[in-house]
C-alpha cells in the first residue's frame, strides 16, 4: 500500500468535498455552463437539477477534467482532478452508461477497469455484489439491458473505494425495485462519509433520495439549498374536494371580507371541478367554515409545494 506525504493528503478531511467557482464553459457560439458557482460537503447526498441542455453532464465533466473550463475552475478536495493523488481512490465517476464493449463479459471489463485504476482484482467480486450484477457477470455486456449497464457503470466507479461518487442519471432505467436499490445504496454510502453529486431528472425519486439540491437552469444557479428548507420555505395551502364547490367558495370569499384575505389566495384547482386550492387558511378552519356552512367535503388535506413545484416555479422564473 502506497502511504501519500503530509503534502499529498492536504485538505482531503476539508468540509468541502467539491468546489466550482465562476464555471463558464463555451462551445463555440453555445454557452453550457455560465458563472456556476457551488460547493458540496461530505457526508450529504446533492441532486444537481435542472432541465435537459441546462449544463448539468458538462458540469459533471468538468469536475473530473473530461471537459475544460473556458473560465473559472473545479476543485476536489482542494484540488483540480488530475492533482489528486490516486484520483480513483478520491473519485468514482458514472457519467454514461455506454462506453462498454458488448462482447466482453461485465467481469472482464471491471478487472480491466481495475488493473487500469491500480485497484486491487479482489475488488472485482465485491462490486459485483455490491452493486448486483454478480449473477450476470460472465455475460457479454452487449445483452445487459440499461438498467445492468448503469449498475456495471456504477460497479466501475466504486473499484478504487472512492471517497466522492458523481453520477449522470444512474437512474435511467432501472426498474422501481432497482431505484429503491440505488437510493439505499447512496444513503449507505453518504452515512459511511462519502459525498455524492448525482444529477437527475427523476424529481419524485430525487426528493425521497438528496439531501441538498443544486437547481441549475441555461448553466447558471437558480437555487442551491437544503432540500429540507427549500421545501420548508414554500407557501402551505389546502386542497378540498367537495360535491359543492361553488358554496364552499362563496362561504371563502364572505369570509374574506370578514378576515381581510385576499380574494387572490383563493383559487379554484384547474385540475378538479370538485376540488379548490385554499391559501392562507389551515385545514381546520376551512373544515370548520363547512360545517358551519352545512357543506359535505369529501377530502380535506393539508400541502406544501413539492419538489417538482418548487423547480418548475424557479427555473420558469429565469431570463432568457
Amino acid at each position: 500500500m502506497t502511504t501519500l506525504s503530509s503534502d499529498a493528503t492536504a485538505g482531503l478531511d476539508s468540509p468541502i468535498s467539491i468546489q466550482a467557482q465562476s464555471l463558464r464553459k463555451q462551445f463555440g457560439a453555445v454557452v453550457a455552463v455560465d458563472d456556476l458557482s457551488f460547493e458540496v460537503a461530505p457526508g450529504r447526498i446533492t441532486g444537481l437539477l435542472g432541465p435537459n441542455g441546462s449544463g448539468k453532464t458538462t458540469t459533471l465533466r468538468m469536475l473530473v477534467g473530461l471537459v475544460s473550463p473556458s473560465q473559472g475552475s473545479a476543485t476536489i478536495f482542494g484540488r483540480p482532478y488530475r492533482d489528486l493523488p490516486g484520483p480513483p481512490t478520491m473519485v468514482g465517476a458514472a457519467l454514461e452508461a455506454s462506453g462498454f464493449h458488448p462482447g466482453r463479459s461485465g467481469r472482464d471489463h471491471l478487472h480491466i477497469s481495475a488493473t487500469m485504476a491500480g485497484s486491487p482484482i479482489e475488488r472485482v467480486d465485491e462490486v459485483l455484489g455490491q452493486t448486483g450484477i454478480a449473477d450476470a457477470a460472465d455475460r457479454r455486456v452487449g445483452g445487459y439491458s440499461l438498467g445492468m449497464r448503469q449498475r456495471l457503470a456504477l460497479a466501475t466507479a466504486l473499484l478504487g473505494s472512492p471517497r466522492i461518487l458523481l453520477l449522470d442519471e444512474p437512474a435511467n432505467g432501472l426498474d422501481p425495485g432497482g431505484i429503491a436499490w440505488l437510493r439505499e445504496f447512496l444513503r449507505w454510502f453518504a452515512a459511511d462519509g462519502g459525498t455524492v453529486l448525482i444529477s437527475s431528472h427523476l424529481l419524485s425519486e430525487v426528493a425521497q433520495t438528496v439531501d441538498d439540491v443544486l437547481i441549475i437552469a441555461r448553466g447558471r444557479l437558480v437555487k442551491a439549498s437544503p432540500l429540507s428548507e427549500l421545501i420548508a420555505g414554500t407557501e402551505a395551502r389546502v386542497v378540498v374536494v367537495t360535491p359543492t364547490p361553488d358554496l364552499l367558495l362563496s362561504a371563502l370569499r364572505a369570509r374574506q371580507i370578514v378576515c381581510d384575505i385576499a380574494e387572490s389566495e383563493i383559487v379554484a384547482s384547474p385540475s378538479s371541478e370538485s376540488a379548490i386550492v385554499v391559501h392562507g387558511l389551515t385545514a381546520a378552519a376551512v373544515g370548520d367554515l363547512a360545517h358551519s356552512e352545512g357543506i359535505r367535503l369529501h377530502q380535506l388535506t393539508d400541502q406544501r409545494q413539492d419538489l417538482e413545484d418548487v423547480f418548475l416555479r424557479l427555473v420558469s422564473e429565469q431570463p432568457t
